[in-house]
This record gives C-alpha cells, sequence and structure tokens, in this order.
C-alpha cells in the first residue's frame, strides 16, 4: 500500500506532524523503531512534560539561541498559543509555572503521550512500531517512500524525518536520520552536547569538596580568552563530583563547549556571582559589618551563615585570608579581594559530559537547506525535516518541545498541502 505521507519517528515532532498532515487530508503512516511512542516525551520536564512556554514570540525565540529565528515562520503557522489551545482541545488542562512554563495540571508526561497517539490513531494514521528504518529512498531527486531494515519497502509521495538527534538515546534518539538526510544531498552541522552537565579539573572539584553543594539564586558566566563575556545566566546550580550541573549550568554548556573549541589550552574560565542582587562594594560593606557585629568571632564562623561553609574556605584562601582572623585584624585589600571573589567565583572548566548525556543535541540538518515556512528539502522534492533532527536548539523550559511540536504541525501540514495539490 502507498501512502500519502511517511513519517519516520514518533516522538513529538513526528507525532504531531501525523496529526497535522491526516488532519489536512493525508493519508499517513508512522513508522517508528522502538516498541513505544513518545517515549522521550515521557520523561521530559522531570516526568511531568513541559509541553511549551508561555512567553510572547520574540522572547520564545531569545531563548533557542541555536537558530531560534529560523522559527518565525513555523510560529505564523503554530506557535505556543496554539499549543496551548491545542492541548485544552484534547482535553489536558494546563498550568503556568515559573518562567512562563506550562505543564500539564495532572502533573504526569503520561497524560499528554496518551492523549497525542490517541489523537494520531483518532485520525486514522497507520502505525508500524518496531519498526527500523534502514534507509529513505530517493529517485531522480525526489523522494518515493521508505526502505525497512528487514527488506520490505513503504512507498509514499512525501516523508517527513523525525527521528531527533543523539541525545538521551535510551528514547530511541541514535542519530539514524543523519545519514538518511546526506543521502538525500544534505549538509550536517558538527553535532555537540547542549544542554549538559560541565566538567572540571579544580582540586576542589577533584578533591569533592564541594560535591553536593546546591547553590540558589546565583548568576553564571561563561568568558572568551581575551576576557569577554559571552554568557550569564541566572538561577541554581550544583556541584558534582566531575563539575556543575543544574539549571543555569545547563543553560550555559553549549557556551563552554564553544569557548572550549576556541582556546588553545581546551579550559574555559566560568565565574559565579553568589550575590547577583549586591555590587562589589556592597559585599564589602555587608560581610564587614556582619564581623564588627561579632568583632571577637573568628571569621569562619561570621561568615558561615551568609556563606556555604564548604564554599567559605576556598573563598578565604583565594583573598589570602585566614579563617581564624577576627574584625580588629582583618586587611583592607584581602577583604576586598574577598568580595570580588563572591562576586565572580573563577571556575576553570574544561568541556562538558557527553552529547549522548545532553538532555539537546545542538547541530544538525543545515537550515540553509531548508524552506523556513514549510520544513521542506530545498533539494530533494517532497522530503521534510522537523524536531531535533534540524540545526535548532533551544534552553531547557519548554522551548526545545515548541520548537518540535511548530516544526513538526508546519512539516506535517505542509506535506499534506503539497500532495493535495498533485492529485
Amino acid at each position: 500500500m502507498a501512502y500519502d505521507v511517511i513519517v519516520v519517528g514518533g516522538g513529538p515532532s513526528g507525532l504531531m506532524a501525523c496529526i497535522a498532515a491526516a488532519s489536512h487530508g493525508a493519508n499517513v503512516l508512522l513508522i517508528d523503531k522502538g516498541d513505544k511512542l513518545g517515549r522521550k516525551l515521557g520523561i521530559s520536564g522531570g516526568g511531568r512534560c513541559n509541553v511549551t512556554n508561555a512567553k510572547e514570540i520574540d522572547e520564545l525565540i531569545n531563548h533557542i539561541p541555536g537558530n531560534g529565528r529560523f522559527l518565525y515562520s513555523a510560529f505564523a503557522n503554530f506557535n505556543n498559543r496554539d499549543i496551548i489551545e491545542f492541548f485544552e482541545g484534547l482535553g489536558i488542562r494546563l498550568k503556568e509555572e515559573d518562567r512562563g512554563r506550562m505543564f500539564p495540571v495532572s502533573d504526569k508526561a503520561k497524560t499528554v503521550v496518551d492523549a497525542l497517539v490517541r489523537e494520531v490513531r483518532s485520525l486514522g494514521v497507520d502505525i508500524r512500531v518496531n519498526s527500523p528504518v534502514r534507509r529513505v529512498l530517493y529517485i531522480d531527486g525526489a523522494v518515493r517512500g521508505v526502505e525497512l531494515r528487514d527488506g520490505k519497502r513503504v512507498e509514499a509521495n512525501a516523508v517527513i524525518i523525525a527521528t531527533g538527534g543523539k541525545s538521551v538515546p535510551h528514547t530511541g534518539s541514535t542519530g539514524d536520520g543523519y545519514a538518511w538526510a546526506e543521502a538525500a544531498g544534505h549538509t550536517i552541522t558538527e553535532l555537540y552536547p547542549t544542554e549538559v552537565p560541565i566538567t572540571s579539573g579544580e582540586d576542589f572539584i577533584r578533591g569533592k569538596q564541594l560535591q553536593g553543594l546546591a547553590l540558589r539564586d546565583i548568576t553564571l558566566s561563561v568568558w572568551n580568552t581575551k576576557g569577554k563575556k559571552l554568557i550569564e545566566h541566572e538561577g541554581d546550580m550544583l556541584f558534582t563530583h566531575f563539575g556543575l550541573s543544574g539549571p543555569a549550568v545547563l543553560r550555559c554548556s553549549q557556551f563552554v563547549v564553544k569557548a572550549v573549541k576556541k582556546s588553545e589550552t581546551g579550559t574555559a574560565k566560568m565565574t559565579v556571582d553568589l550575590f547577583p542582587q549586591r555590587t562589589v562594594n556592597e559585599v564589602y560593606e555587608w560581610t564587614l559589618s556582619l564581623a564588627k557585629a561579632e568583632p571577637k568571632k573568628q571569621i569562619k564562623n561570621v561568615l558561615k551563615n551568609a556563606v556555604s561553609e564548604r564554599l567559605l574556605p576556598i573563598l578565604l584562601e583565594k583573598a589570602g585570608l585566614s579563617d581564624e582572623l577576627t574584625f580588629a585584624n582583618i586587611p583592607k585589600q584581602p577583604w576586598l579581594q574577598l568580595a570580588q571573589f563572591m562576586k565572580a567565583f573563577p571556575i576553570i572548566v574544561n568541556g562538558t559530559l557527553s552529547i549522548e548525556e545532553a538532555f539537546v543535541t545542538g547541530g544538525g540538518v543545515n537550515l540553509k537547506e531548508i524552506d523556513p515556512k514549510t520544513m521542506s528539502s530545498k533539494i530533494t522534492y517532497r522530503l521534510f525535516f522537523c524536531g531535533e533532527i534540524l540545526d535548532i536548539h533551544g534552553y531547557t523550559g519548554g522551548y526545545n518541545i515548541t520548537a518540535a511540536f511548530t516544526t513538526g504541525y508546519t512539516a506535517g501540514k505542509s506535506a499534506a498541502e503539497r500532495y493535495a495539490e498533485q492529485r
């Protein structure tokens, strides 16, 4: 049997592509190599599934640093407001949490996955699971269908590749689609991990002095070799046995990857601002006043309520201060240095965990070769791409899934309309 549209990949972009294509009149087949659809969706948002973000479009795109501007045309078809309306139309009540994140009221990703799969089935989409695709079939510069690993061929007028990136491979994202894209003449921009923990060889990391220490409401910055700040993010972070993790760290990770790559030493500098709401002078005066209020106490005991007891010895050592000093013996210049280190605690980092351990893949199908209005290939006729296989990536917080849904919807709608034009 020949289909109007074949969608390869049952993740968020693939499921949405099926829904869009089928609702626009196409006869659709969904093929997935796994035994379960929506596996990555099922673990997103800490298992609660952050379905989108409620920010205004321009701000939303600013939170997709990996080519977010490419999505303007797709958002004209199906934006975050449409996503919210879509899910509520399926009977899933949503709630807005901090920073615009939208979750199902049930707090269960399964609610979202089940609703999407139910909608796919209700629209008459044929589904084949446990069916790995060996290759996409191309003849004379156009798509003709797919060949499964068992040798069977399925013909189609259009194929949408929605196979994801290389991150979180246990959900099925193992990069299968890149080879099919290259076979069609596409180039793949270099792949790299994003939204991933950062590694460091600092003594206090290797010595595990700070392992497990969480810092709240800090600002984390990444610097290049010329001392220019590349990015800064507010939020929380965590020291681990290998380096750094936590929301602010994940958001900085792609900039660390690029900074390390450009560095001759294979390292980059990050700084932690422990008190983003205060200036250096304010921190200086504040900490001095704490010592003055208890002049007989050693500064290690005075400051332990202001700064983590585990971090304090490292700060004092960097400033050249003895932890046994009392107020009467505090030297002005080293105390100013202490305040400066509290505002910019330096950490030399040397990379990140692997792309397989990242939440999101950076790089992918070169966007210069994709029509932003349709998600169709500019090289091979009736071939479409959507989701993480494209060179688009955002921060965690509902941005990547928004990109997946909007590109999936656009690809599905466009594939169906292109087939309808030919009938």
